[in-house]
C-alpha cells in the first residue's frame, strides 16, 4: 500500500461524507473521482462499505430521538408506525438490489458515461420538482403513513442506477407525494440507515473472500473520513434546504455530469 492510496482513500471518504445526504449521488461522485484518480477497489467494495461511516453520523446526531422511539415501541402506536414505515420503504430497494447485485456492480458501476448522464438527468428533474408549486401535506418525517413510506421506497429503487442518488430519488419522491422539504430530507436520512446497513452487510458477505488487509485499512480510513464529514453536513443540511430548497444541488449535479462527460472525451 502506498501513501498515494491512503491519500486517495481519505479524499474519497471525505467526498462520501459530504455527498451522502445531499441529493447529488455520493456513489456517482465516488465512482467518477475513483475513475479519474485511477483508484481501484476490490469488487468496488470500498465505495459501498465506507457509506456506513456516513450513516453512523445520522445515528449519532439523532441518537436521542431514535432511542426514545426504541423505548416507546411496546406502547406507542406512532413509534411502531415509524419503524414499520422505514422497513416498508427499505424493502423495494433491498429486493431489487439483491436480485441485480451482480449486474449493478459489474456493469453499471463500470460505466462512467452512464453516471455522468444520470447525474445530469437527475439534476434536471430535481430542479423542476423543486420549482413546482406543491402544497405540503406531511411535515413530520416520523409520522408518515405506511402507503406514503412505500411510495418513497419505490422511488429509492431508482438509486440502484449509479448517479441517480439515493437521497435525490427519495427526496423527489417525497416532494411529489406531498411532503415539505425538511420532512423529505429528514425521512431520507432515516431511510438511509436500514438501506446502507443492508448494502454494507450484503456487499461485505459477497466479497468477503476477495478482501485483503490492505483493502481493510483503506476502508477503515475512508469510513472514518466519511463519518466526520457527514457529521458536518447533516447538522447543516436541514436548515439550508428549508430556506433555499434543492436547486443548488440540482445545478451542481448538472455541472459535475457535464464536466465528467468532457473529461471522458479527453481521456479517451
Amino acid at each position: 500500500m502506498t501513501f498515494g492510496q491512503l491519500l486517495e482513500a481519505l479524499l474519497l471518504g471525505l467526498l462520501e461524507g459530504l455527498t451522502e445526504f445531499i441529493p447529488v449521488s455520493s456513489t456517482g461522485h465516488l465512482l467518477l473521482a475513483g475513475y479519474f484518480l485511477g483508484f481501484q477497489s476490490t469488487g468496488k467494495t470500498f465505495e459501498v462499505l465506507i457509506q456506513l461511516g456516513a450513516i453512523l453520523a445520522v445515528v449519532v446526531i439523532y441518537f436521542t430521538r431514535l432511542w426514545r422511539v426504541l423505548l416507546a415501541l411496546p406502547s406507542d402506536p406512532a413509534a411502531r408506525n415509524f419503524v414499520i414505515g422505514l422497513v416498508v420503504a427499505f424493502l423495494p430497494a433491498a429486493v431489487v438490489g439483491a436480485t441485480f447485485h451482480g449486474f449493478i456492480k459489474s456493469v453499471l458501476f463500470e460505466r462512467p458515461a452512464l453516471i455522468c448522464t444520470t447525474l445530469i438527468v437527475g439534476g434536471v428533474v430535481l430542479f423542476f420538482v423543486d420549482r413546482m408549486k406543491l402544497q405540503p401535506k406531511y411535515t413530520d418525517a416520523m409520522r408518515f403513513p405506511l402507503l406514503l413510506a412505500l411510495k418513497i421506497g419505490l422511488f429509492q429503487t431508482l438509486a440502484l442506477i449509479p448517479g441517480m442518488s439515493r437521497s435525490g430519488s427519495t427526496i423527489v419522491g417525497a416532494l411529489l407525494m406531498g411532503c415539505d422539504r425538511r420532512a423529505a430530507a429528514e425521512f431520507s436520512f432515516f431511510l438511509a440507515m436500514p438501506t446502507m446497513l443492508g448494502a454494507f452487510v450484503f456487499d461485505l458477505y459477497k466479497n468477503r473472500s476477495l478482501l485483503t488487509l490492505d483493502d481493510g485499512l483503506l476502508i477503515v480510513l475512508g469510513f472514518i473520513a466519511a463519518f466526520c464529514a457527514a457529521l458536518v453536513v447533516v447538522r447543516a443540511l436541514l436548515d439550508f434546504v428549508s430556506r433555499n430548497g434543492f436547486a443548488y444541488f440540482a445545478l451542481w449535479r448538472i455541472l459535475i455530469g457535464g464536466l465528467g462527460l468532457v473529461g471522458l472525451y479527453f481521456v479517451r
